[in-house]
């Protein structure tokens, strides 16, 4: 094999047959020296053993010390190669033969590009398929969620070149730009930390690229559930401090607005039965959603004392100015419709 060294690291937790799935689909590669590295989060489905099995001299397989989370078993998997590009690929995410060679391509061809963002597909059979994500948008409050999210895909995006971040589901790294932003914070744990990650690159002064042409298949929240309580806490907590440790001071002075009229039309979608709340609510009671959030605020509250710090070590080393921050987020924000009434 020959071609760009990459390091394609997956995530697994309980992955079953699906993770199975992602690495046949990275040992299919072309055009890549592809090195896989199969870090597993204290899995009990037997899901180890059988890559071990199956895959034997063809993976490397670490079996972190406990569920170390995302975050942490994506650090293990970088530290365990030295390949100058690393393919993240959730364990319920496929990819295409030539994915990472058109990443590495696009990559390649500007020095500044720090990470490139895929189209991906959700899983099925529809066609045209529907978009899972195209690099991703933010809402001023901190949430994030996917460009194109749920739209088939009639090529509306293939134009675009650039994408304000990744997403962590299938997103290629410059090793160089993960070494200077340190990896991932492993606090989030789940959720957001993708978010977290190529924020903090951006504000370093890297630049995330679009390939339209590179492409993967995404079973959207397989493994935790895409409307589980354990991923709307998640989700909630870590996007304060995201908001806390990067968001422009504006933004954030603002955000209980934000937030207010983000959870009042969340709150209209689980009455009439629309967006990922009413998903939530449909199998637990309707103040699930609230309960959940009051939790999340409150440990967010308890981790703001150091996301605050982390916000000032951050822009002693940022190489944008605060008007070009805001300039650059402002040019990726997400509507509040697009994040509060779509699953």
């Amino acid at each position: 094999m020959s071609g760009p060294r990459v390091a394609a690291v997956v995530v697994n937790h309980d992955g079953g047959a699906l993770v199975e799935a992602a690495v046949d689909s990275l040992l299919a590669q072309q055009g890549v020296t592809i090195e896989v590295v199969v870090v597993d989060n204290a899995s009990r489905d037997g899901s180890p053993d059988r890559l071990g099995e199956r895959f034997a001299g063809r993976i490397r397989l670490l079996r972190a010390v406990g569920n170390v989370g995302f975050g942490g078993g994506c650090n293990l998997g970088v530290a365990a190669t030295d390949a100058p590009w690393v393919l993240l690929l959730n364990p319920d995410a496929r990819a295409v033969p030539d994915l990472a060679a058109r990443l590495v391509a696009r990559a390649v061809a500007d020095e500044r590009v720090g990470m490139v963002a895929p189209k991906v597909w959700l899983e099925s059979d529809e066609r045209p398929p529907r978009l899972d994500t195209c690099g991703h948008l933010l809402f001023p409050d901190g949430l994030n969620r996917g460009r194109g999210r749920l739209e088939p895909d009639r090529g509306q995006y293939d134009g675009l070149t650039e994408a304000l971040f990744p997403s962590g589901a299938v997103a290629l790294f410059r090793r160089a730009a993960l070494d200077e932003a340190g990896g991932f914070d492993e606090s989030y744990f789940l959720y957001g930390d993708d978010a977290e990650l190529g924020l903090r690159l951006r504000l370093l002064g890297w630049q995330c690229a679009f390939e339209p042409r590179a492409n993967a298949w995404h079973h959207y929240s397989q493994s935790v559930g895409a409307w589980s309580e354990l991923k709307a806490y998640h989700v909630e907590r870590n996007r304060v401090l995201v908001l806390l440790s990067l968001l422009p001071w504006t933004w954030v002075v603002a955000s209980p607005a934000w937030t207010t009229l983000r959870l009042g039309l969340m709150a209209w979608g689980v009455l009439t039965g629309r967006g990922a709340a009413a998903r939530l609510g449909e199998s637990r009671s309707r103040l699930t959603l609230p309960r959940v959030a009051l939790r999340a605020w409150w440990d967010a509250a308890q981790r703001a004392p150091a996301a605050l710090r982390q916000r000032r070590r951050l822009w002693r080393n940022a190489r944008l100015s605060a008007g070009e921050w805001r300039a650059l987020l402002s040019r990726y924000r997400l509507g509040v419709r697009e994040v509060a009434l779509k699953d």
